[in-house]
């Protein structure tokens, strides 16, 4: 999956103004007619719902509208640039390159965001006509549009996040409880990019995500680091799973947990759901007893599923359906732009 992208964007530069007389038969003293320059159209970003990946900003990076047409005589005005909208998934962040200052958030479908202004066109020698200068020969030359860097960085937009060590099954979980499909196999890292797939309960739905496995230092970058860690910022709800059979699964969850922590603090206030796996193994059933006592500390919940066979996963299921009801309660504020860019919202249907 394609979740960071870098491009050149550039507004159109706006067309010229011209010096013209009027020259027709028969009427005297016809003056100045010079037309104004057309303004240059502006570059836009904005959501589509449709779009999942940043993958068609892969191969063209640089993007550029149209320049304002030049005025002519008989006061005759440039056309005006056309803009150009590029479409990117929901949960874009649009960042600028050189200062690495956030410019939106994109987090609505249809919401966007001007990220480089056309110019301005320029006057024709009509305008510049006074009582005392009734035949200027002058006009001016239009604006160039405004150009930048961007980086555009997309987090995944989903209710619950799986989140865990490599190899504690979270990807045998999702496609127990959806119709995704994510590779599964007895090696580290056999996830390579996040998986989404949608959880149906009767008439509810979420959307789980499968964040890729995390390792000491990922905060620092270290294995898939930073490149998953962000997706996990916008879910509602964390489904933090553990390896029942691991030699100590408490210290595997405070690593995980410290993880999160050092990469954004504010990950540990959403709420958690603490699921042990492989309970199917008969190892891993004798230790119950031992794990549910080492385990059970603070208010998060506590669960313990096989993801192969399906045993606890329905318990589990409706206890982070109810959990995201009340997390839907409490809305986030939408993120602002920052300061000198528009943010256009869709208007409600």
């Amino acid at each position: 999956m394609i979740d960071r992208v870098e491009i050149y964007v550039r507004g159109g530069d706006g067309g010229n103004g011209v010096v013209s007389f009027r020259r027709e038969k028969f009427v005297p003293r016809g003056g100045p007619d010079g037309g104004d320059g057309g303004d240059g159209g502006s570059v836009f970003l904005e959501a589509d719902g449709r779009k999942s990946t940043l993958s068609d900003l892969r191969f063209r990076r640089h993007y550029r509208a149209g320049r304002g047409g030049h005025g002519r005589g008989k006061n005759q005005h440039g056309r005006k640039g056309e803009d150009l909208v590029i479409k990117v998934p929901r949960g874009t962040v649009v960042r600028s390159r050189d200062t690495g200052e956030v410019l939106a958030d994109l987090v609505e479908d249809g919401m966007r965001v001007l990220v480089a202004q056309g110019g301005r066109g320029g006057w024709g020698n009509a305008r510049f006509a006074t009582s005392t200068n009734r035949t200027p020969r002058i006009a001016q030359k239009g604006e160039p549009g405004e150009s930048r860097w961007l980086i555009l960085d997309l987090k995944l937009i989903a209710d619950a996040g799986l989140v865990g060590k490599p190899n504690v099954g979270k990807s045998t979980l999702l496609s127990r409880v959806s119709a995704a499909r994510p590779k599964i196999a007895d090696y580290p890292f056999t996830t390579t990019e996040p998986v989404l797939g949608v959880v149906e309960l009767g008439y509810h739905s979420f959307v789980l995500a499968d964040i890729p496995g995390l390792i000491e230092g990922a905060h620092a970058g270290r294995g898939l680091g930073h490149e998953f860690l962000r997706h996990i910022e916008r879910t509602r709800v964390l489904i933090h799973l553990l390896d029942g059979n691991a030699a100590d699964p408490l210290s595997d969850q405070e690593e995980i947990a410290k993880e999160l922590q050092l990469f954004n603090p504010e990950l540990l206030s959403k709420p958690q759901v603490l699921v042990v796996n492989k309970i199917d193994l008969p190892q891993v059933r004798e230790r119950l007893p031992w794990l549910r006592e080492s385990l059970a500390q603070g208010d998060r919940p506590l669960f313990f599923i096989s993801a192969l066979t399906g045993e606890g996963v329905p318990e589990l299921l409706a206890r982070v359906s109810n959990l995201l009801t009340q997390a839907r309660g409490r809305p986030e504020p939408p993120g602002e732009p920052a300061e000198g860019f528009k943010v256009f919202r869709p208007r409600p249907i």
